[in-house]
């Protein structure tokens, strides 16, 4: 069985592929409307909000790809934004699209494992995780990861794709699998499921085989 996990550390030529394609709104949107009969202009009107990410907060994007959600980011905006990923390749393109966008000088590249993070408790103010979590061998494990690093108080905000959105979806899913692209994608309203678990309020729309998600983690109560 293909290791998905080592796949994605290491490859170049599906990452290339697929990062061409997402980088393109157009060719992203037709892409998912044809494959899985979503939209995902709900995506990047999320990744626009990054713009009016409060002045000093911390923002984790994991995986970062080769920088998706720059495009959300203003020249500038004071933010401590850390783009992680598990790839070097992708973590080399995701600094050359912040170079071109001129949002470099806020962005910290760390390699990253989402299932094993190497940052403290409640390090952040927001998590992002775009497309990431149906190419994870434990998605549920990931989103613990994420929800132990965000503060109280905090937000995370993602999509997946996910099972049970049909035949035709379902079985282009299960030939990703094989593929060794996607590793074990959440069944339709697991993710909910799973956040509600960690101690997350939950919003969550499905749209086609696409899942787009948010959750915050509530303050803790005094002793």
């Amino acid at each position: 069985m293909v290791d998905v996990t080592e796949k994605w550390r290491t490859e170049r030529v599906t990452a290339a592929f697929y990062d061409a394609g997402v980088q393109h709104a157009s060719v992203a949107k037709l892409g998912a409307r044809a494959m899985w009969g979503a939209d995902l202009g709900r995506m990047f009107a999320d990744i626009e909000r990054l713009a009016d990410v409060p002045v000093g907060a911390s923002v984790l994007d994991i995986p970062c790809g080769g920088g998706l959600a720059f495009r959300g980011l203003r020249s500038g905006q004071a933010v401590h934004y850390v783009a992680a990923d598990i790839s070097p390749y992708m973590l080399t393109r995701a600094r050359r699209e912040a170079g071109r966008r001129g949002v470099q000088d806020a962005i910290e590249f760390v390699q990253a494992d989402v299932n094993a993070l190497q940052f403290p408790d409640a390090s952040f103010d927001l998590c992002v995780t775009y497309n990431g979590l149906h190419c994870l061998p434990d998605p549920r494990a990931a989103l613990a990861e994420l929800v132990r690093v965000l503060r109280p108080g905090g937000t995370l905000r993602g999509t997946s794709c996910v099972t049970g959105g049909g035949p035709r979806k379902d079985a282009l899913i299960a030939m990703s699998r094989r593929a060794g692209v996607f590793g074990k994608p959440p069944h339709a309203g697991q993710i909910e499921k799973w956040l509600k678990e960690l101690g997350l309020n939950v919003t969550l729309e499905r749209s086609g085989a696409v899942e787009f998600f948010e959750a915050r983690l509530p303050f803790r109560k005094a002793d």
